[in-house]
């Protein structure tokens, strides 16, 4: 089980992880040992989530929601295999915990009659202030 918050956990049968090799340096550790990490959550069959934390939770994911409905992330930033599972495992409770959390709705608002009024004014001034450059005309 993977705890996300006090009332949401996700089931072990909702996780998938396969090992490879790591790419990059680190000599003769990185070709003999399989520690790079890619976990694979079944969001889309998840019963743990609702239907508005999914769709969020595909917006967030991005590129890495697939287009069975899983979320597919990979980590191989540390030579030890225990630690990129920690931390993929990490990095997925807080992308659940970002899309529990519904943005607020944006109260369309007017701007007031006297802001309008100064607003006007001083594009009039400026107005007034530019027509009076220019070439003097001979009279």
């Amino acid at each position: 089980m993977l705890y996300v918050t006090d009332e949401i956990a996700i089931n072990d049968w909702e996780l998938s992880e396969s090992f490879m090799r790591a790419s990059g340096p680190g000599g003769q550790n990185v070709n003999k040992v399989s520690s790079a990490v890619e976990l694979r959550f079944e969001a889309a069959r998840s019963p743990a989530l609702s239907d508005p934390v999914k769709a969020r939770l595909k917006r967030i994911a991005g590129r890495r929601w697939t287009t069975e409905g899983a979320i597919v992330l990979q980590c191989d930033e540390t030579r030890s295999q225990a630690r990129n599972r920690e931390i993929i495992r990490a990095r997925l409770v807080e992308l659940i915990a970002r899309a529990l959390v519904a943005p607020k709705r944006r109260v369309a608002t007017k701007p007031t009659k006297g802001s309008v009024r100064r607003r006007l004014d001083a594009k009039k001034a400026r107005g007034e202030v530019k027509s009076l450059r220019g070439k003097v005309a001979d009279e």
